[in-house]
């Protein structure tokens, strides 16, 4: 049976694993906060993790995922060029 190669690396897996945990954490910081009351306000919402922090982890993810897709793997053997 012949081995297949892929076109990622075993350091692009782990950086892409990486990126969508922190995409993952990012929208679970921009998540909660509701209102109790029916004419109630709540300001939390505009607390500076959920309009400062989340969005700047989760465009930190964003741009591992693309980083993680551009390089290219160090092992001669995984890349589909070589053959």
């Amino acid at each position: 049976m012949d081995k297949r190669s892929f076109v990622f690396g075993k350091e692009n897996f782990i950086i892409l694993g990486i990126s969508f945990l922190l995409i993952l954490i990012g929208f679970l910081l921009m998540s909660g906060g509701k209102t109790t009351e029916e004419t109630g306000f709540d300001p939390t919402i505009f607390n500076v993790r959920r309009i400062v922090i989340a969005p700047i982890v989760t465009m930190l993810g964003f741009g591992l995922v693309i980083f993680a897709i551009l390089k290219k793997p160090k092992d001669e053997k995984t890349n589909i060029s070589k053959k």
